[in-house]
């Protein structure tokens, strides 16, 4: 089965990649190729291509190309509220000024920088400004962003909640808005699955979610284990840069309540305005929801 990924810390693909995770359903997967993708829109190509049959992946690429006659759907939840906005600390946050508006006038004749067109946080930053005069310039990878930043060819940046990780590590940064403004319930990522996998490989699916929910079940309540094994499988990063991006926005699990439904679905108009996509969809034509049904019949952690 081949799954692809993004370099986002807080995904439940570090943990389930990781030969440190031994739970009963992950062994029951069976062989599993993992492709890491830069953003988004750059695991979409690799859907239409047929190179992934499952993906980590931000709600709003996906609806642009449902809308565009991809057959994919998403089959489970993982993380809401993954979108923040940093910049360095000479700006007030909105902790500080209590307003949005107030905090965006700030960077007026300025840039802000977030991941590649169509991605999540390249949807809810160009939603949040369009009243402002304020550009946005777009990144192959969000890694770019903290050096632009110190550079002075933006003034502030958009996108994971690594991304504040990473920035403060590098110069006197801050969240200036945090995730629950910028979109309340916003769908950070979910799985998405090619449409023929529903039928062929209905019980690779429920054991995926399985394992899925497990291991964000570990990171909000073990995240000193979660974080250990997180670290380890990247490689480049140590356990406290992982708990740190954890704790920024801690909302985690499986699940695909309302919520998530209504909040996925809200991102509808504002595509078709950025002429991202031109038709509407319906629930069904975003989500099956027969798996994580069957799993996860208790509420939602998030």
């Amino acid at each position: 089965m081949k799954i692809g990924y993004l370099s986002t810390i807080y995904h439940t693909s570090f943990i389930l990649k990781s030969d440190k995770f031994h739970f009963k359903s992950t062994n029951e997967l069976g062989n599993i190729e993992w492709t890491l993708y830069p953003t988004g829109p750059a695991m979409m190509n690799a859907f239409k291509s047929g190179d992934i049959d499952m993906g980590y992946i931000g709600l709003p690429p996906v609806m642009i190309g449902i809308s565009k006659g991809m057959k994919i759907k998403c089959v489970g939840g993982g993380h809401v509220e993954g979108t923040v906005m940093i910049a360095p600390e000479s700006y007030g946050s909105f902790d500080e000024l209590g307003d949005l508006k107030t905090v965006l006038k700030q960077f007026e004749g300025k840039s802000i920088g977030t991941p590649s067109s169509g991605s999540i946080h390249d949807v809810v930053i160009r939603s949040m400004v369009k009243e402002f005069d304020i550009s946005i310039k777009n990144y192959p990878w969000a890694d770019f962003i903290p050096d632009a930043i110190m550079g002075g060819e933006i003034g502030a940046g958009a996108g994971t909640p690594s991304l504040a990780t990473v920035a403060s590590m590098q110069f006197d940064s801050k969240v200036v808005i945090p995730p629950h403004q910028l979109w309340p319930y916003n769908p950070s990522y979910g799985i998405v699955v090619q449409e023929d996998l529903i039928s062929k490989s209905p019980d690779f699916i429920i054991n995926f979610l399985k394992s899925h929910e497990e291991a964000c079940n570990l990171i909000r309540k073990e995240p000193e284990r979660a974080a250990e094994i997180a670290a380890s499988e990247m490689g480049v990063i140590d356990k406290d840069f992982v708990l740190k991006t954890y704790k920024i926005s801690p909302r985690y699990c499986a699940s695909l309540p309302e919520e998530y439904i209504k909040s996925t679905l809200d991102f509808i108009p504002v595509l078709r305005e950025l002429g991202y996509m031109k038709k509407d969809l319906k629930e069904g034509d975003v989500f099956n929801l027969k798996f994580i049904e069957k799993i996860h019949k208790e509420n939602a952690h998030y």
